[in-house]
């Protein structure tokens, strides 16, 4: 598990242990940042530097993993239950739903999401977010794994209010700085049971919101890859979001939003648990 974290001393980016942090970006002065060393095929090289070697920050700040990720793209309402949420007749439809955020967005691990004094609709959604570690276009189901370098967490946190700004798109309520979170850090990608047998679980205070598995997406990942590169060539360091499962705050009646206090946890097994608080704009 590789985090990029702050320190007095400055940014790093290391492997996470359960006493601290091994700070191994002093050993490859070759790859400035984490976006380096998946471009390069390097993780296998951290997972080598740090066996063995001692602990060397404990009080860190996380970041997010790729704090210079080069295109990030979400895929929407993508389990059946997330669509019939929106109670709209429709059935499950042909193509995914695809849009972007940038990576001003989000913030690391154990920081807050910040909501904005223009709208209070802050909403979570827990995805599983994957990195692309392999050029390419047009690619194939069967290939599309090969092309993953990492697995990550993401809090694709919303404005809902903002969404609904206008008829064609949702930009505006996906991308208030600091709205989510990604993190606490990227994990190899070596066994499609990683990805299959994945279980997203949200909590809100403690109390479960969002529960389900990956392999009730109606669009797997397999096919968004496929799809994806399918218009653009996916190059190393892109993210896909996977899609969240029902539960977002949004769809309670009345609707439950985020406040300040409120600590969001998205647990995913065999990757980890990404945790925020909430706190209002300064």
């Amino acid at each position: 598990m590789f985090s990029t974290y702050t320190t007095p001393e400055g940014t790093f980016y290391g492997a996470a242990t359960d006493g601290g942090m091994i700070a191994l970006s002093p050993h490859f002065p070759q790859w400035p940042t984490l976006l380096d060393v998946i471009r390069a095929g390097g993780l296998s090289d951290l997972e080598q530097a740090a066996e063995g070697k001692d602990i060397t920050h404990r009080d860190v700040t996380f970041e997010v993993p790729l704090p210079n990720a080069p295109r990030i793209l979400c895929v929407g309402v993508n389990f059946p239950d997330r669509n019939a949420e929106y109670k709209d007749g429709t059935d499950q439809p042909k193509h995914m739903s695809l849009f972007p955020r940038f990576i001003s967005g989000f913030t690391g691990h154990a920081q807050p999401l910040v909501r904005p004094p223009e709208n209070h609709t802050l909403d979570y959604e827990g995805e599983v977010a994957i990195v692309i570690g392999k050029t390419g276009r047009r690619i194939a189901q069967d290939d599309a794994y090969d092309h993953i370098a990492a697995l990550t967490i993401c809090n694709e946190g919303t404005i809902r209010d903002w969404v609904r700004h206008a008829k064609f798109n949702v930009t505006q309520g996906k991308n208030w700085d600091n709205s989510g979170s990604m993190g606490p850090w990227l994990v190899p990608f070596k066994d499609a049971a990683q990805l299959d047998d994945a279980r997203i679980i949200t909590r809100v205070n403690g109390e479960v919101r969002q529960d389900d598995t990956l392999d009730r997406m109606m669009f797997p990942i397999r096919e968004e890859i496929a799809y994806i590169s399918t218009f653009m060539t996916l190059q190393p360091g892109d993210i896909i979001v996977t899609g969240t499962p029902t539960g977002a705050g949004a769809r309670f009646d009345p609707p439950r939003y985020l406040k300040p206090g409120d600590v969001v946890e998205v647990e995913v097994g065999g990757i980890g648990t990404l945790r925020n608080g909430v706190k209002d704009e300064a």
